[in-house]
């Protein structure tokens, strides 16, 4: 049976605009018949592996999500006395040869985005001397892709190769769109713009040189996450520690970082107020439920952190009750004097993937 890691986590903005939708709009739900503000994973995810927190802590260890991951091959042959028409069919050889995704002739560019650990991407850049000098490329085996790249965030989110699903790698880890646990409808803002040299010339109209309108939200947010800790040491080929690092930083990093969007007009940044890790063999639960009828339509939850840490708590009881579940805990809550910290989840969430010796 599978160690897991399940992180619960509280955290609330004000006025802002994390994710937004095609029309500008903070993203939605409905859930339990109330609509709520939402925050997709994929918003979340990208915000994680491309925190400061993120590539301080784990330098070359992260991969690259591009089309032009070919480009600085080109480059190289270029540079190497290949001309680049040439250069270009033979990188475009070598997105064929691994059948890294489907190319864009004469752009050296791929269709898709396509994932590429740091050691697959310094495996292109060896290739350069070789393709400078010959255009065959009757290998057998992947010249580029491996089937465990050493990069924490393919292992931790996994990768999709549709052409070559035998260097697909399965996620460790799985993120759900966060939530407001309460209703929430997004409102809008309507602002203007001021010309400061019209403004102060008492000769020219003195209205505003632009009107728009911005639309936000505000609201308390459930994040759920769970963290397969023997598929996440797999995933990197073994490596306990690289994988106890990586399970660390991203628990941190679900309390600590905030979505990019709209954070200039907003400043949204923000900590968790709550957070839960439990780790366990037991098959993993989201708590979402808990937040079906929303909170705030009883006279008794005015306080939205309050209440929905309550529902959390009886309803994690409920399920322990109902069907034995038997996981150990550590909460976070910052309205308690008491709390244990940040640092004790991730010391708990380190001792889960990596055990100390002797243990």
């Amino acid at each position: 049976m599978s160690r897991f890691l399940q992180l619960h986590v509280l955290t609330a903005y004000a006025a802002s605009n994390l994710n937004r939708d095609d029309t500008g709009r903070p993203k939605t739900l409905n859930f339990g018949g109330a609509e709520r503000l939402r925050v997709s994973s994929q918003s979340l995810k990208r915000a994680f592996r491309q925190s400061e927190l993120f590539q301080s802590r784990l330098p070359g260890e992260l991969g690259t999500r591009s089309q032009d991951f070919a480009k600085a091959l080109v480059s190289a042959l270029v540079a190497r006395g290949v001309e680049e028409a040439e250069a270009i069919t033979r990188a475009e050889a070598l997105i064929d040869h691994d059948k890294l995704g489907k190319v864009k002739k004469g752009k050296a560019q791929t269709e898709q985005l396509v994932h590429l650990g740091p050691d697959e991407l310094a495996a292109i850049d060896a290739l350069a001397e070789r393709l400078a000098t010959s255009a065959t490329l009757d290998d057998k085996a992947m010249l580029v892709l491996k089937s465990k790249p050493r990069a924490v965030d393919i292992a931790m989110f996994g990768r999709m190769l549709a052409g070559n699903p035998g260097f697909n790698v399965e996620a460790a880890v799985q993120v759900a769109h966060a939530f407001t646990t309460h209703r929430a409808t997004p409102e809008d803002d309507y602002y203007t713009t001021v010309d400061d040299i019209k403004n102060a010339d008492q000769e020219e109209d003195r209205g505003a040189g632009f009107l728009g309108i911005l639309e936000y939200g505000s609201g308390l947010f459930y994040l759920y996450i769970c963290i397969n800790a023997d598929l996440l040491v797999d995933n990197l080929a073994g490596d306990q520690a690289l994988a106890a690092e990586a399970a660390a930083l991203l628990i941190e990093a679900a309390c600590t970082i905030s979505p990019t969007g709209k954070q200039n007009t907003f400043a949204s940044r923000a900590r968790g107020l709550y957070a839960l890790l439990e780790i366990g063999e037991e098959t993993p639960r989201s708590l979402a439920a808990a937040f079906q009828y929303a909170v705030g339509s009883r006279a008794t939850e005015a306080d939205h952190l309050a209440a929905s840490i309550q529902r959390l708590t009886a309803l994690r009881e409920g399920f322990s009750k109902a069907y034995g579940e038997n996981l150990r805990s550590v909460a976070l809550d910052v309205t308690d004097p008491a709390t244990p910290g940040l640092k004790a989840l991730i010391a708990a969430a380190r001792d889960a993937v990596c055990p100390p010796t002797g243990q």
